[in-house]
């Protein structure tokens, strides 16, 4: 029996430049920044002050305020863009089988912001064990899936994926293989993050991972350019309905695109650098392509990892061209982390929707913040600098690496 098709019949979002599917692919498009001055604690001590965070969210517009207290920001970001997702999908206790839909979550870190407090409260309470009874709850990764299932009553496969920046790639590909293999008929996937907080930014900072241009926040995330100084770190959700393709088409589902196929591999290389000549990055693709049975000549747009670092960068860049050779310089190239920064174990749903909407658009977001070229990467190699182009997108693929080396790609193609 020849493995089930699945395709997309859902999309949410919560960025840093819009709360919406619709306002993020419009800051996307119009070539939005979404750094500015971190507004949630006072960072006058930090390194970097700045971030991408989610702009106008409150909490209490969509959860009670006694409900809102038993939730981490991470998981309040997973049940919004779900909400978001399954409204869009069209999918009600009515028309679908509750036993056949799962949750499929990634978070690269999960309540970190929880964690911190909680930690705090105990050094300022004289060390005495005074914790919140929820502190364990908000904090597990597992919870955002869990609490998504809890809400709409899904009851098929429930699980967390965490591979820090590959996370909810990961969520992805597992979803797109559970429902190949008949153990659902629809998956919500998709990932979360909030760890715009003391312990992530100093985190971040004592690795020199993040950018330091406090200067002028708004053009710091510049993947490919030359002065690159590191990502800035963003926060949000994306989540993505993905549903076997006949079972879409029996109950009238508007469909996006197909999920083609998913790649996974290792660098085996070091905790936080990327191997120096991207051998992971370009057999991630390469197992990708395999699965999804597709050649390198059908691509026509790449959604990078492009994290605006030193060395995953140049790495990234490398592996494209030995994978993708000559047609390299036919693939329009781009990082929509130039503009939502990097939004962690919730960064593969996110940029998944850029291309999910690339292909339904025919339009490439861009790379922005570029002002100086870098002599190790190839300059004829079109990343989509400045502005949004307009060209028949059929196949897009997207690629999301995480520390501990871990790779992992998933390719979308126009419904046949």
């Amino acid at each position: 029996m020849s493995p089930r098709r699945v395709v997309v019949t859902g999309l949410g979002a919560l960025t840093p430049i819009g709360n919406s599917v619709p306002a993020y692919w419009e800051g996307l498009i119009s070539g939005k920044s979404g750094a500015a001055p971190i507004t949630y604690f006072d960072a006058t001590d930090f390194k970097t002050q700045f971030a991408c965070e989610l702009k106008g969210f409150n909490a209490l517009d969509h959860f009670d305020r006694k409900e809102a207290r038993k939730q981490d920001r991470f998981t309040q970001y997973a049940l919004v863009s779900s909400d978001e997702a399954i409204l869009d999908a069209g999918i009600t206790s009515e028309n679908v089988d509750q036993d056949r839909v799962g949750v499929i979550w990634g978070a690269g870190i999960g309540g970190l912001e929880t964690f911190q407090n909680e930690v705090l409260n105990f050094a300022d309470n004289d060390r005495k064990p005074r914790f919140n009874p929820f502190f364990i709850p908000k904090l597990i990764a597992d919870i955002a899936p869990g609490m998504i299932s809890i809400k709409h009553g899904f009851r098929g496969p429930n699980f967390a994926t965490v591979s820090a920046c590959a996370s909810s790639s990961n969520a992805l590909i597992d979803a797109l293989n559970y429902i190949r293999l008949d153990h659902a008929d629809i998956i919500v996937a998709g990932g979360s993050e909030a760890g715009v907080t003391y312990a992530g930014i100093g985190g971040f900072n004592a690795m020199h991972a993040l950018s330091t241009r406090n200067d002028d926040p708004a053009t710091a995330s510049r993947p490919f350019d030359k002065d690159r100084d590191g990502f800035v770190l963003g926060e949000g959700a994306g989540a993505i309905i993905l549903e076997e393709y006949e079972h879409a088409k029996a109950r009238g589902a508007k469909i996006y695109c197909e999920l083609a196929g998913g790649g996974l591999s290792a660098d085996a290389h070091h905790m936080t650098a990327p191997h120096p000549e991207g051998l992971g990055a370009k057999n991630v693709m390469i197992n990708c392509l395999r699965n999804a049975n597709l050649q390198p000549t059908d691509v026509d747009t790449i959604n990078m990892h492009g994290t605006s670092t030193p060395l995953g960068d140049i790495a990234e860049s490398k592996a494209i061209q030995e994978v993708f050779g000559d047609h390299a310089y036919n693939i329009n190239i781009n990082s929509t982390k130039s503009m939502t920064g990097h939004l962690l174990g919730a960064a593969g749903a996110v940029e998944a929707i850029a291309s999910i909407l690339a292909i339904k658009e025919n339009i490439v977001p861009p790379t922005i913040n570029h002002q100086t070229p870098d002599e190790n990467i190839d300059s004829k190699l079109n990343f989509t600098f400045g502005q949004a182009q307009k060209r028949a997108v059929k196949v897009a693929l997207s690629n999301t690496f995480g520390f501990g080396g871990h790779n992992a790609c998933v390719v979308f193609k126009e419904i046949d």
